[in-house]
């Protein structure tokens, strides 16, 4: 069994976890053997000589290899012309998936997509096609990779759980807990596993359990709508009060908590902390209550720029 170590509650009381082993039953997300690149489509803040603004394609493959580039005039920018250098693209080879970071190009690539039975996966998580549009933006002092973000949004009052609270986990045994926990939804990216960010084994991974009640398997679903990303602590009065926001899908944001009491505030301020030491690693679980009988979500985060 795996102990989960709680290091504040509501109560501000220690507590422990115990998982018993089982077999996850929706999904473990797994897209190692999968060929997937990922792909920008946007509108640059340079103009040719009729002042018109210029588009670029930027597609790389998930090591951070170009895999393909073209510039259009604004005029061009439409799903004819796109189609049109997706298929130059992929003539040596088809992707499985195409992964996709901007709200604004995902419809318009998941057409152009379509007709050569390609998937795209609207997803924050493109680190090597980031780096790349960095380097661009950062040569030509721009920021390609910034998006706007719409205000937090309030949960739905539905799908409050009873209380919340703070635990950590001993990042050595994460793959093992991940394989035999009994969460019946799991959302584990392989980008986000151990074995790829090397965290030092005896660093706790930090997290957040929602005791859901009845609303438990309700807010699980909901959250695998929403696609979470990030969970942090926003301080509204430094070490008084403050909120939990929810990062989900490519740019929305959801207030899940709020709370006023100081010993909180240092707990979450804690918890901001290891997320510092674990490289940014964290996790959201969903259950009825503390019985540790019964789980209904978990699911591995990281902040991801925006």
């Amino acid at each position: 069994m795996f102990i989960i170590s709680l290091y504040a509650t509501i109560s501000s009381n220690e507590s422990q976890f115990f998982f018993q082993k089982s077999q996850i039953v929706l999904f473990l997300i797994n897209s190692m053997s999968l060929k997937t690149w990922q792909a920008d489509f946007y509108k640059t803040p340079f103009q040719n000589r009729e002042h018109q603004f210029q588009w670029q394609l930027l597609i790389c493959d998930d090591q951070g290899k170009i895999i393909y580039q073209a510039i259009c005039e604004q005029k061009e920018a439409n799903l004819s012309w796109l189609s049109s250098k997706l298929e130059s693209a992929i003539e040596q080879e088809i992707p499985d998936i195409i992964q996709v970071f901007r709200p604004q190009s995902v419809n318009l690539l998941i057409a152009a997509a379509d007709k050569f039975g390609i998937k795209i996966e609207a997803t924050r998580r493109t680190p090597k096609l980031k780096e790349i549009l960095k380097k661009q933006g950062t040569n030509n002092s721009f920021n390609p990779v910034k998006l706007e973000q719409p205000p937090p949004q309030t949960l739905p009052r539905n799908l409050w759980g009873e209380r919340w609270q703070f635990v950590t986990f001993p990042g050595g045994g994460l793959i093992e807990f991940f394989s035999d926990c009994p969460i019946p939804i799991a959302d584990i990216p392989n980008l986000l596993l151990p074995i790829s960010l090397e965290p030092a084994s005896t660093v706790r991974i930090p997290g957040i359990i929602i005791y859901g009640g009845r609303t438990s398997m309700y807010l699980a679903r909901w959250l695998v709508d929403v696609k979470p990303v990030a969970l942090n602590y926003i301080p509204t009065q430094v070490d008084k009060s403050g909120g939990l926001v929810l990062e989900s899908d490519l740019v929305d944001r959801w207030i899940l908590a709020t709370f006023e009491d100081s010993d909180m505030a240092k707990a979450a301020q804690q918890y901001e902390l290891r997320k510092n030491d674990s490289q940014g690693l964290h996790f959201l679980v969903v259950q009825p209550d503390d019985s540790a009988m019964t789980y209904s979500g978990f699911w591995l985060l990281r902040h991801e720029e925006i």
